[in-house]
């Protein structure tokens, strides 16, 4: 594959509170810690504390949920690692999509792989392990529950309910067997496992267990035996929502769009085939859409002796996250890195060292036969991105063999007005507005000629614009970008070295959008 390099901005998927936080703009700086730079790791490691009884419970949690899985000697290894105090993570989140779910997740875990080799060369006598944290707790089954390989959704139909984790797997049956070519671990993964934590962790270890990712689960009353005073404080005294809702109003007085919303308790209650949010109500404590309800004394009570029932939404899952590892940095994707900038008085708050907010890493994977196809319109990678509209002027100007455009000719007519304008101004000063108005008018209809003239030779190009209309239908399906609707699968089944490959290319502390081209 070859590799090009595109700035953010240019490929106009960003918002612009992503952008201004990766160009470190000055305004943002009370948001976050430490800048995304490989040099900041030096002071996020002397801030981050994580005591030795917290590691202790780390790695017995570990050991446990490992312990049923043949790994390599890369994961054995950070798994001793972990006990070690000159060890750290790097972090990143994604829910348990079937079979991967969009590229994007697969970019992820590159990202933090990528990161744990560079700051072990930037610092060797500190160890650093790449983690994926399973939101095996979430119960949004819509948004896991596909996937779109060669143009085909795949969709599993289940009545199970509650947290996706504990869902059986085995029901996918029918999509290993249809899809042709279906790697053996998935089969392996879902067939042989009695939940949807386990089945990811397999097909995760065999995709990445050569680097050393390790998966943690969250989903453990020993892990969340440590995160009780955070319960405990946002249930009995809101202090997140208050937090979140200041610093959230910071960020739309300079003018930026918010992503997460808090709420008075950011907790569901957890359970067998059940997760909802947790109220209060009338001086007590309710499970929306049970029976459920609790006292004060009762509520408290539970919360000591049964912590896994209580599972943080959006609001309160990166405290826990950084509650529970020895983590110095959180890579998401766009909306992550956002809503990581509402978090950090919460942060503050319970005296937990804010992470360095890293984007993973994004890509476009322009297939051979459809860059062929690219190289035939003779227009720049960089091109690609441009709205479609804008896109096909360009190539009708590129390859047209006539003169489209009033190149020179329009504002020559226009300096004429001006022109006629002062001559009417020192004849009659009323006169000006009126030549003024007929100036305008007669610019919209040079700019409606010209209109005509580029519509004309789209005609004449109609062949190579659907050549162009079919490279977008490709790399951007139903309008949305390739990574975030395309299953790795479309390129791992003809090239299981994809994510070897992945592994070479991405450069973590590169802020550049990766276009690699198969050709």
């Amino acid at each position: 594959m070859n590799l090009t390099k595109v700035d953010y901005k240019d490929t106009r998927q960003f918002s612009s509170l992503f952008l201004d936080y990766i160009n470190g703009k000055d305004q943002l700086r009370e948001f976050y810690g430490e800048r995304p730079d490989v040099n900041s790791f030096k002071d996020q490691i002397a801030k981050k504390s994580f005591s030795p009884e917290s590691r202790k419970i780390l790695c017995q949690v570990l050991e446990e949920q490992y312990q049923n899985l043949k790994f390599s000697e890369a994961v054995r290894q950070n798994l001793d690692l972990l006990e070690d105090s000159n060890t750290f993570t790097v972090t990143t989140g994604h829910q348990l999509n079937i079979f991967t779910g969009p590229l994007y997740f697969i970019y992820k875990i590159v990202t933090v792989i990528n990161i744990c080799k560079q700051l072990k060369a930037a610092y060797p006598d500190k160890n650093f392990v790449p983690v994926y944290w399973m939101a095996s707790e979430d119960h949004d089954f819509d948004e896991i529950s596909y996937f779109r390989l060669n143009g085909k959704k795949h969709q599993w139909k289940t009545e199970q309910k509650g947290a996706v984790g504990r869902f059986n797997p085995k029901e996918l049956k029918d999509i290993v067997d249809a899809v042709p070519g279906m790697p053996e671990f998935f089969r392996e993964a879902y067939l042989k496992h009695n939940n949807l934590t386990d089945a990811v962790r397999y097909y995760v270890n065999e995709l990445f267990g050569r680097y050393g990712l390790i998966a943690v689960d969250g989903d453990s009353p020993a892990l969340k035996k440590l995160f009780v005073p955070v319960i405990e404080e946002d249930v009995f005294r809101h202090t997140a929502n208050d937090l979140v809702e200041k610093q959230s109003g910071k960020l739309d007085k300079l003018g930026y769009k918010t992503q997460v919303y808090p709420r008075a308790i950011n907790f569901f209650y957890l359970d067998e085939g059940l997760r909802s949010r947790i109220v209060e109500e009338d001086g007590k404590f309710k499970v929306l859409d049970t029976t459920l309800e609790f006292t004060e004394e009762e509520m408290r009570s539970l919360i000591s002796s049964h912590p896994e029932r209580f599972s943080p939404n959006v609001v309160l899952r990166p405290v826990y996250e950084e509650c529970v590892l020895p983590n110095l940095a959180y890579i998401g994707g766009p909306a992550e890195v956002i809503y990581w900038l509402q978090l950090k008085p919460v942060f503050d708050h319970h005296n937990i060292t804010f992470p360095i907010v890293m984007p993973r890493s994004f890509a476009l994977v322009i297939p051979k036969n459809i860059s062929s196809k690219w190289e035939k319109t003779h227009l720049a990678v960089n091109d690609i991105f441009l709205d479609k509209d804008d896109l096909y002027k360009k190539a009708v100007k590129e390859h047209s063999t006539r003169d489209i455009h009033l190149n020179g000719q329009m504002e020559e007519i226009l300096m004429q007005f001006e022109k006629i304008k002062a001559q009417a101004a020192e004849i009659d000063p009323t006169l000006a507005p009126h030549v003024e108005a007929q100036q305008v008018k007669t610019k919209k209809k040079l700019e409606s000629i010209e209109k005509k003239f580029v519509r004309a030779e789209k005609r004449h190009q109609a062949d190579r614009l659907r050549q162009i209309e079919a490279v977008l239908d490709e790399l951007f399906p139903n309008g949305s970008p390739q990574e975030r609707v395309d299953n790795f699968l479309n390129f791992y089944q003809s090239d299981p070295s994809f994510i070897d490959q992945l592994i070479t290319y991405f450069e973590p502390f590169d802020y550049r959008f990766n276009v690699l081209i198969d050709g």
